[in-house]
C-alpha cells in the first residue's frame, strides 16, 4: 500500500522523467548520452508508475513491450545493413546517428521494463 505523498510525489515528477528520457534520446548524439541513457530513464518513469499506483496493468502490455523490443532490433540491424548495401560499412551513419538513438532508446525501454515485470511476476507467484 502507498500513501498519498508517494502518489503526489510521483504524478509530480513522472511527467518531468519523461520529458528527460526523451531528451537524452533526441539530443544524445550532441551532448553526452544517448538512445541508452534515455531508454533507461523512461523504464524507470513506467516503473515508478507501476511502483506507486501498485497496478497490475503493465502484465497486459507484456506482449506490446515484445513486439516494441522485436521491432527495436529489426530497426537497427535494418539500419546497420542498410549501410553495407549503400557500400559503407555495417553500421555507416550517413548522418543518421539520431535514428539509432531513437532505435536503442525504444529498445532498451522495453527491454527494462520486460525485466522488471519478469522479475515481479516471478516474486508473486509462491
Amino acid at each position: 500500500m502507498t500513501s498519498r505523498i508517494i502518489k503526489t510525489a510521483s504524478r509530480t515528477i513522472i511527467p518531468f522523467i519523461f520529458l528527460f528520457g526523451f531528451y537524452m534520446i533526441l539530443y544524445g548524439h550532441i551532448s553526452p548520452g544517448g538512445g541508452f541513457q534515455g531508454g533507461v530513464i523512461l523504464a524507470m518513469g513506467a516503473i515508478l508508475i507501476f511502483v506507486a499506483y501498485e497496478t497490475d496493468t503493465f502484465h497486459r502490455y507484456t506482449l506490446h513491450l515484445s513486439l516494441l523490443e522485436l521491432l527495436g532490433v529489426t530497426l537497427f540491424l535494418s539500419l546497420g545493413l542498410f549501410g553495407i548495401w549503400y557500400g559503407g560499412s555495417f553500421f555507416s551513419s550517413f548522418g543518421m546517428i539520431w535514428v539509432f538513438n531513437i532505435i536503442i532508446g525504444i529498445k532498451v525501454f522495453a527491454g527494462i521494463v520486460l525485466f522488471y515485470m519478469l522479475l515481479i511476476r516471478w516474486e508473486i507467484q509462491p
